[in-house]
C-alpha cells in the first residue's frame, strides 16, 4: 500500500525527505560510505606522502583522489535513487539491493552528471541566468536515467518536461538542502581541525599533512552524513512531478492490481500506456 503518492507541497517534500533519511539512516549513510572509503584511503595516502616530504607524490595523489571522489559521489547517488524509490513506494530495501539495482545505470549517471555539470558551468559563465535555468530544467536527469533509462539527451529532455512549471519549488529545495549540507560540512571539518592546533605540530610539511588528513576525514564524515539529502529530495520531486503531470499514483495503483507494480514504478507514462 502506497500512502504518499499525492501532490506534495514544498514543506511536505522537505518533511518527507528528512522522514525517509531519519527512518533509514543506516541505509543512506552506508550507501554513501562504501565508495567514499576508497576516496578516504587515497586522501590519507596523499597526506602520508606530504608528511614524508614528497610534494610530487602528494600532487598526483590529490588529483587521483579528486577523480575518485567525483566517481564515488555519482555511484552512491545512483544507489541512493534506487533506495529512495523503493522506500517511497513502500518496498523493502537494503544497501546491497540498492547497489545491485543501480549497477546498470552507474556509467550513465557518471556521464550525464559530467555533461550536465559542463553545460551548467558554461551557462553560469554566460551571465549566470542560463546556467541556473539548465540546472533547474535538468535537475531530475539522474532519477530519470536510474529509474527509466536513457542517455544524456533522453534524460535531460525528460527532466525538462517533468520539471516544467516547478522551477521555483525545485530552486527552493535545492538552496535549502545545499545550504544545510555546506553548514554541516563546515562544522564537522572545523571540529576535526582543532587537533592540529592542540597537538602543536610544527613545520609546513607536518602541519599541512595533518590538516589534509583531517580535512579528508571531515569530508568523509560530512559526505556520508548529509550527502544523501539532496538526492533524496530530488528523487521525491521526480515522483511528485510524475504524480502531478502523469497521474502516476493512479497508474501505479492500476498496475499493482494487475500485478505489474514494479514495472510501473520504473516506466514513464508513455511506456505504461503503450
Amino acid at each position: 500500500m502506497v500512502t504518499v503518492l499525492r501532490p506534495l507541497s514544498t514543506s511536505e517534500l522537505l518533511d518527507r525527505t528528512f522522514h525517509l533519511y531519519r527512518n533509514n539512516f543506516l541505509v543512506f549513510v552506508g550507501i554513501a560510505a562504501i565508495p567514499q572509503l576508497a576516496v578516504l584511503a587515497l586522501q590519507l595516502g596523499s597526506a602520508a606522502l606530504l608528511f614524508a616530504g614528497s610534494w610530487a607524490g602528494f600532487g598526483v595523489g590529490a588529483v587521483v583522489a579528486g577523480l575518485a571522489s567525483y566517481i564515488a559521489v555519482e555511484i552512491s547517488q545512483a544507489a541512493t535513487v534506487m533506495a529512495v524509490s523503493n522506500l517511497h513506494l513502500e518496498r523493502p530495501t537494503t544497501i546491497g539491493t540498492a547497489y545491485a539495482a543501480a549497477k546498470g545505470s552507474m556509467g550513465r549517471v557518471i556521464g550525464i552528471s559530467l555533461g550536465v555539470g559542463i553545460a551548467v558551468g558554461i551557462g553560469l559563465l554566460l551571465l549566470i541566468v542560463p546556467g541556473i535555468y539548465l540546472a533547474l530544467a535538468w535537475s531530475l536527469a539522474i532519477p530519470v536515467t536510474v529509474l527509466e533509462g536513457g542517455g544524456l539527451n533522453v534524460s535531460t529532455t525528460r527532466s525538462k518536461a517533468l520539471s516544467k512549471g516547478s522551477f521555483g519549488r525545485i530552486f527552493v529545495v535545492y538552496i535549502l538542502i545545499v545550504v544545510l549540507t555546506l553548514i554541516m560540512g563546515m562544522i564537522i571539518e572545523f571540529a576535526l581541525l582543532i587537533p592540529v592546533r592542540v597537538l602543536g605540530l610544527h613545520g609546513a610539511g607536518p602541519v599541512q599533512a595533518a590538516t589534509h588528513a583531517l580535512q579528508a576525514v571531515g569530508n568523509f564524515v560530512s559526505t556520508c552524513l548529509v550527502g544523501p539529502l539532496l538526492t533524496i529530495a530530488i528523487t521525491l520531486i521526480y515522483y511528485d512531478q510524475r504524480v502531478r503531470k502523469e497521474g502516476f499514483d493512479v497508474q501505479l495503483m492500476m498496475s499493482t492490481l494487475e500485478g505489474g507494480g514494479q514495472a510501473a514504478a520504473a516506466a514513464p507514462a508513455g511506456a505504461i500506456g503503450a
